[in-house]
């Protein structure tokens, strides 16, 4: 029987599949195992290519709605977030889902719940109503999350946050891994007195510190208690840590490198320094974290960092997703943590001199 797709004339409209078929002097049978994701063992690879020219010459895109129907999928995917509006990082997440999920020709469904539980699973019941093919549930701060009611319903996964009932696959940073790279931009410069200024009661906050000791550990250094300061998140917690650590300690009493545990910290200890006359990075040399858009390279001197990867979340996220639509199976609930890279600028330079 024809698809709808096939149905259409040709004369000035939308080329159909039996247009590439002709173009590409096949049949219509193998351009259709191309689009559906047939070719495989059926069709040789400089086949499968005289097709995918031919439809790109032609401009043709195989008809959503007839290819809905014959695999009973919409090629949309939903997602789901706590607070899109009020995060600096949200564009970076969004972007890396919805490339990867238009590569493979769906469009993403997005829905910000502001954190509200009811809305939360009043929206994961809204997009199963419209039959998307899958969900990913985003949090714009690394946390355990209750699991929305429904997302067990259809193939789900979680990006930037750990379910709170190991129920289902999850994607985060590696922030142990980032932890220690922080540690290790300020041992490669020949720094030994370290501290870390900021965090949260949160698993951002652990999982760096642990990352921190453990690449100091294996250098044999020890960082003071005194010397772990635990500020807050913000600009002011920076401000405050710092005063703390350096102001009237003499020099040879004071750490020589600081670990911020996010860039607006970094931002606070900047400021902090500037008013106690030490030179960033000639005394005292700093790592950030987050490479916050529209701040870490905008200070004085710009923020050596580690990068929150938002960006390569959203990617990996969907296309596990993608991946569980295409196969049918359900991912095993396992956690896969995304590499942090550093954003090296000027805050970090040798350790002075004694």
């Amino acid at each position: 029987m024809d698809s709808a797709e096939d149905r259409r004339t040709t004369g000035g409209g939308r080329p159909t599949s039996r247009d590439v078929a002709r173009l590409a002097g096949v049949s219509h049978t193998a351009v259709s195992f191309v689009f559906n994701g047939r070719a495989e063992g059926n069709l040789s690879p400089a086949t499968q290519e005289r097709i995918r020219q031919a439809a790109a010459q032609l401009g043709y895109r195989p008809d959503p709605l007839a290819r809905g129907l014959r695999s009973r999928r919409t090629a949309v995917i939903g997602l789901v977030t706590d607070e899109i509006a009020s995060s600096p990082f949200a564009g970076r997440l969004l972007r890396g889902a919805m490339e990867t999920a238009w590569s493979s020709d769906h469009l993403v469904l997005t829905v910000d719940s502001g954190g509200d539980p009811a809305k939360e699973d009043a929206a994961v019941a809204e997009l199963l109503d419209r039959r998307v093919d899958g969900i990913i549930y985003a949090a714009m701060s690394l946390r355990r999350v209750r699991v929305p009611e429904g997302l067990h319903r259809t193939h789900s996964v979680l990006a930037n946050c750990l379910p709170e009932d190991a129920s289902l696959p999850a994607v985060v940073p590696a922030e142990r891994a980032g932890g220690r790279t922080a540690a290790r931009l300020l041992l490669d410069q020949g720094h030994r007195r370290v501290a870390l200024v900021g965090g949260l009661d949160d698993i951002a906050s652990v999982e760096r510190l642990r990352g921190f000791r453990d690449a100091l550990r294996a250098e044999g250094v020890t960082v003071p208690k005194e010397w772990v300061v635990r500020t807050g998140g913000e600009i002011s917690g920076g401000y405050e840590g710092a005063l703390r650590l350096f102001d009237g300690v003499p020099a040879e009493r004071r750490p020589t490198g600081v670990f911020a545990y996010n860039d607006r910290v970094a931002a606070g200890v900047l400021h902090a320094a500037t008013r106690l006359g030490l030179a960033v990075p000639g005394d005292l040399s700093l790592v950030g974290y987050d490479d916050q858009e529209h701040m870490a390279a905008f200070l004085t001197p710009p923020l050596t960092t580690v990068a929150l990867p938002h960006r390569a979340m959203g990617e990996a996220a969907a296309r596990l997703l993608l991946d569980a639509i295409d196969t049918g199976r359900t991912p095993p609930a396992t956690v896969r943590r995304v590499a942090c890279q550093v954003v090296s600028r000027a805050s970090v330079g040798p350790a002075p001199t004694p």
